[in-house]
């Protein structure tokens, strides 16, 4: 298997691009976006650049497919970040130039419905980043979360090895994007009990996979950007998170079932499972019925490793995709997951 490409990081003083490949929401929710525009030049130094979809909702796979084209070839501009996610961001991969985008290699963060661009990217051969939205992460009311600007940070500027942390508190509901006051005040937060480890007797050193598990179970069904070849994946680390939209612990257990019953699942030798999203404005759930869901997640998770991968090195509880803090994760990058000395290293 060829190594993965990291593609060279900018520097500060750089134009990055902030594009749209889900829903154009800076358009209908500014403040959020403004904030993380703001962050980007005056806290990391970098240049935005917008482009035509970027604050559009409604508009085509083909347009959002011409902004990113946009931003890869353009030799300006050093990297790729997405405002947010969306839904529906698979009818944009059918549209995407591979080969465009294989000849210029540049970093691209995101998450949510942006795992289908990094599944998109590893498949031909480009390290992505998976973290780091302009409008959840950057554009965080007050301040950005510690861990997560120290995670960003690294992850943009630098390359080489990272040591990823426990979350000692993480966020719960939040106020309304709509809403001025939102921002005049940070999200309240919960304590962290740390990461859970299992069969964690071994380290694993691989290439990482997966990303949010609804966007993970619409690319199989929709059979894009998943390699037939399942030997692509042995040994590898697979990490997965669970979005605002909550699904139920025996939804997710069925998408891990689908994905062990194909023979996807047990390819991979550590799991990196993250501390799911407990509340939401549709299921805005107490502190007491949040940890009831979370538990009934992790049962889902157990029972589908205890069918298929019994014996997975697995970690529970990691601070990435929807969740405050947020760390980066390599998409098609190397982790190191060392169970002995219950440490987690991402190379960036």
């Amino acid at each position: 298997m060829t190594p993965p490409v990291y593609p060279p990081k900018p520097r500060p003083g750089d134009r990055v691009a902030v594009v749209s490949p889900g829903a154009g929401l800076p358009g209908v929710l500014p403040l959020p976006y403004e904030l993380g525009l703001e962050r980007l030049e005056k806290d990391f130094g970098l240049v935005p650049v917008e482009y035509a979809a970027t604050r559009t909702m409604g508009s085509t796979p083909q347009e959002r497919a011409d902004d990113i084209h946009a931003a890869f070839a353009d030799p300006e501009i050093k990297a790729v970040i997405a405002s947010i996610g969306g839904d529906d961001q698979i009818t944009v991969l059918p549209f995407l130039d591979r080969e465009l985008i294989r000849a210029n290699p540049k970093p691209f963060f995101g998450y949510s419905d942006n795992t289908n661009l990094l599944a998109f990217l590893s498949s031909t051969g480009i390290v992505g980043y998976h973290g780091g939205s302009v409008m959840v992460e950057l554009g965080r009311p007050v301040a950005m979360n510690p861990l997560t600007a120290d995670s960003l940070r690294a992850a943009l500027f630098t390359s080489g090895p990272y040591e990823l942390r426990p979350a000692e508190r993480f966020a719960t509901g939040g106020g309304r994007w709509e809403d001025p006051a939102t921002f005049t005040r940070e999200p309240e937060t919960l304590p962290a009990d740390g990461w859970s480890w299992v069969n964690a007797d071994r380290v694993v050193e691989g290439r990482s996979w997966g990303g949010c598990v609804e966007i993970v179970a619409w690319l199989l069904m929709a059979d894009r950007e998943v390699s037939h070849d399942l030997s692509v994946y042995d040994g590898g680390v697979l990490f997965l998170e669970t979005s605002e939209e909550m699904p139920s612990g025996e939804e997710v257990f069925r998408i891990l079932r689908n994905m062990g019953e194909r023979g996807l699942l047990q390819r991979f030798s550590a799991l990196l499972m993250a501390r799911p999203k407990t509340w939401s404005f549709e299921q805005p759930l107490s502190p007491e019925d949040g940890a009831r869901y979370a538990a009934e997640q992790r049962a889902a998770v157990e029972r589908a490793l205890a069918a298929y991968a019994p014996e997975m090195l697995t970690v529970f509880d990691v601070p990435l995709g929807h969740t405050d803090p947020q760390q980066v994760i390599p998409y098609g990058g190397t982790v190191r997951v060392d169970g002995p000395g219950r440490r987690i290293t991402v190379t960036y």
